[in-house]
């Protein structure tokens, strides 16, 4: 059961006949007769009882018209959905944790604000289960950090953050590996940019870390600096934001390694309104930082 041959059903019940109907439809009458024996066939039953040269709608074919409507209706909302300008419907947005407890509160804000007929949805993952999810289809899309080298997505700046090392606050301070006590290294998972960053910093000094915990949040890698287990690198906006603050040292990095982007990404040829309008925002809220964050 095609949409077309609905729709040519109902116009032919509209139009009383085949003839008014392939007129109103630009088609042959034969074609029209075609296209409606061919839905009898397909759904098994009699659509119209026929009277001669007139046609009478079927009980059967009164049921079918019911649906028919319902689903030539559906299928132009979702062409004008498709197509839509305007933001709506449910944007499912993914993020890493770090942007998602800090960064993305107050652009989130502004576009709920300005978009109220848009429901927002946030998962927070590691960035490659992230890009997976886009390419998937199952997030619009996400905050990651770059780099983002795969063809099929499409990117666009979100944040800059700056990154610093924490330590405990009586740890003195650090402007190499070489100044780290007991080098052990307080980070996530091996596929973390951030752990990745950290153990590059420590390889062009030629110290390897001689111990690496690994930990599944930043309140737990943070506390962990505190108690004086190791260092850590994370963003600062993270460290700005913690309750604890006061008890860690914080030592910044050389330019190579003190920033990076957060970007958001989105699979290509697939850029709602919803994306478009978060990207504009976005945009907007990187352009005027609050008054008094570190640039």
């Amino acid at each position: 059961m095609e949409l077309s041959d609905l729709k040519v059903f109902r116009t032919v019940v509209e139009a009383g006949g085949v003839l008014r109907a392939a007129d109103r439809l630009h088609r042959v009458p034969s074609n029209v007769t075609t296209r409606i024996r061919k839905l009898e066939e397909d759904l098994g039953v009699r659509l119209f009882i026929r009277e001669g040269r007139r046609l009478k709608i079927s009980p059967d074919g009164r049921v079918l018209l019911a649906y028919a409507e319902r689903l030539l209706t559906l299928a132009d909302e979702t062409r004008e959905a498709l197509h839509d300008s305007q933001p709506r419907g449910t944007l499912r947005l993914g993020s890493i944790e770090s942007a998602a407890a800090t960064r993305l509160p107050r652009p989130l804000s502004l576009f709920i604000e300005r978009y109220p007929q848009v429901a927002v949805e946030l998962h927070t993952a590691w960035p490659a289960d992230l890009v997976s999810q886009v390419l998937g289809g199952q997030l619009d899309a996400a905050v990651v950090l770059e780099p983002v080298d795969d063809d099929r997505l499409d990117t666009a700046p979100a944040f800059e953050e700056e990154l610093v090392i924490v330590a405990a606050a009586r740890h003195p301070p650090i402007a190499s590996p070489g100044d780290v006590a007991k080098r052990s290294l307080l980070a996530f998972h091996p596929g973390c940019p951030f752990r990745l960053r950290l153990e590059e910093w420590f390889a062009e000094g030629a110290m390897p870390a001689e111990r690496l915990v690994e930990l599944t949040s930043y309140h737990a890698i943070l506390g962990c600096a505190v108690a004086g287990m190791g260092i850590a690198l994370v963003p600062r906006a993270i460290v700005d934001s913690y309750a604890e603050r006061a008890r860690l040292s914080i030592h910044p990095l050389s330019r190579k390694y003190r920033s990076t982007r957060t970007l958001l990404i989105w699979r290509k040829e697939s850029a709602s309104a919803k994306v478009r309008a978060l990207a504009a925002v976005l945009a907007e809220v990187a352009s005027k930082p609050p008054s008094g964050r570190r640039r």
